[in-house]
């Protein structure tokens, strides 16, 4: 079984900042958690490098389209193995391979009717790189993302006959769930149903872009390039072959909730233009906000000025504290608030002391009471109530993307852990010899919650939960299949490693 997933990909007109992190960050969980289930994973993310912002900040910085986006693809590519991203390709729309797909691509779109020249005139957002309805447009003709004054633009350009999937896209919406999660399937559905119109195709002042194919004064309108980079990559990008037949369509595709408008209506338009299968499903995620200077939270952006620098953050408390952090705090799907003050907090509370300090104990009292042997016991048949079917739970609402939810059923069961080293007082229980059987128990049954919470936690804290795997001389893996209480039971039990320095030190 393949699965497919892709992140947006990033526009390099700066660097990358914390809410590019964000998105990767939730794309490789899902990844990483598809792999531990045996499934043929391809990841994809990247750079979109060409179109008019990307233009207009060379020229502000004296340096070509070209330096400008190689410098900052440098960048964005350095975020991912910093971020412990396990994405199998990183693209870059400038490349070659990918502008020939595209024209190839696009000319079927014009082959087969979907495209003609016209005349538009409009109000336009460079940094958005969109034209604007007129339902878009905030107070003194102002972009409500970016805040800044649109253009009126007139010129010549090829359309796409958006128009004609009216009726197309109605009934896919009227059928399927395909975007989610609700509140964005709703804005979704009511940009189709408020009317649709043709949108530009092309760019006739620009030439930074991929030329038109059948008409080369004209390069692609930057998102008609952007969204084919989805399926352009599987012919070049999925190893030595093409692999468009066996991983098209993309199974999940994760973006922000202000490129809704393109993923959602412009690009399955596109794919029925071209008779392509559609992607299986859209998950739009929320902004990371952070407080201004009047107490209001705004969007974290680049052009803003207001960005949280995620290489700060992992320097100071490593990669996984990040990872952790962007999925405890925001509820994936949702706007949500950031700041030094929250990630700390749950650092201390969470990492720290609820997961890290409940490792350390375990095999500190294993190496203490037992050798460093983990009890060969049956498990605390109490204990493993609390912990049944959990894996099918969180593999349910990771297949909804509900990265957030299933964290959260995780933890519980690390609180409960804590909870039940409270309650049973190994500590009391190895003063007395008469409780040596009762004390094995304990301690194998603490030894196998943390095994089970560590595979399932694999996905958010890869480094911490292979480390953490390792101390506890488990050498099963981290396949999904063995997230069930008792799973870990062995006839040769296994020897712990005393976690020096601790998984989380305290700052």
């Amino acid at each position: 079984m393949s699965f497919y997933i892709t992140t947006p990909i990033y526009y390099v007109n700066a660097a990358p900042h914390l809410g590019h992190a964000y998105s990767t960050i939730g794309a490789d969980i899902l990844a990483r958690h598809h792999r531990q289930r045996g499934e043929d994973v391809f990841f994809l993310t990247g750079t979109d490098e060409h179109g008019e912002p990307v233009a207009l900040a060379a020229e502000r910085e004296g340096v070509t389209p070209k330096e400008l986006a190689d410098r900052n693809a440098a960048r964005f590519e350095a975020l991912m193995p910093r971020i412990n991203a396990s994405n199998d390709f990183f693209i870059r729309t400038s490349d070659p391979r990918h502008k020939e797909r595209v024209q190839a691509f696009m000319q079927r779109v014009h082959d087969n009717g979907y495209v003609y020249k016209g005349l538009y005139e409009g109000w336009y957002c460079p940094r958005c790189a969109d034209f604007k309805s007129e339902n878009e447009i905030a107070e003194g003709n102002t972009c409500p993302i970016h805040r800044i004054p649109l253009d009126r633009e007139e010129e010549e350009n090829w359309f796409f006959r958006l128009s004609a999937f009216q009726e197309q896209l109605e009934q896919l919406y009227a059928t399927t769930d395909w975007v989610a999660p609700p509140s964005r399937f709703n804005e979704a559905r009511a940009f189709i149903t408020g009317g649709l119109q043709d949108v530009s195709l092309s760019r006739a002042k620009l030439t930074w872009g991929v030329e038109v194919p059948w008409d080369p004064e004209h390069v692609f309108y930057v998102w008609f390039d952007a969204l084919l980079n989805y399926y352009t990559a599987l012919s070049f990008g999925a190893g030595e072959r093409d692999r468009t037949q066996e991983l098209w369509p993309v199974t999940l595709q994760i973006l922000a909730k202000d490129i809704l408008k393109f993923h959602a209506v412009i690009w399955p338009a596109m794919l029925l233009a071209a008779g392509e299968a559609l992607p299986q499903k859209l998950f739009i995620h929320g902004y990371l906000t952070m407080r201004d200077a009047a107490g209001e939270d705004v969007k974290m952006s680049k052009s803003l000025g207001n960005v949280l620098d995620p290489f700060e953050v992992m320097d100071k408390f490593g990669t996984d504290a990040l990872r952790y952090y962007c999925f405890r705090e925001v509820s994936f799907g949702q706007d949500g608030a950031v700041s030094t003050a929250g990630f700390e907090s749950r650092y201390e509370t969470e990492l720290a002391n609820d997961y890290g300090n409940l490792a350390s104990r375990t095999i500190a009292m294993i190496a203490r009471y037992r050798d460093g042997a983990t009890p060969d016991a049956e498990p605390d048949a109490a204990l493993a109530a609390d912990f049944e079917a959990l894996d099918e739970e969180v593999v349910d609402l990771l297949d909804r993307a509900e990265i957030t939810q299933a964290l959260e059923r995780i933890w519980q069961r690390v609180r409960r852990l804590n909870r039940y080293v409270e309650e049973q007082a190994p500590w009391k229980l190895a003063k007395d010899p008469e409780q040596a059987a009762k004390l094995d128990t304990v301690l194998r049954s603490l030894a196998e919650g943390l095994r089970v919470v560590t595979v399932l936690l694999h996905a958010y804290m890869p480094e911490t939960t292979e480390r953490l795997m390792g101390a506890l001389g488990q050498d099963g893996g981290f396949a999904i299949g063995t997230a069930r209480f008792g799973e870990g039971i062995s006839t040769h039990p296994a020897r712990v490693t005393p976690l020096d320095p601790p998984l989380f030190p305290k700052q």
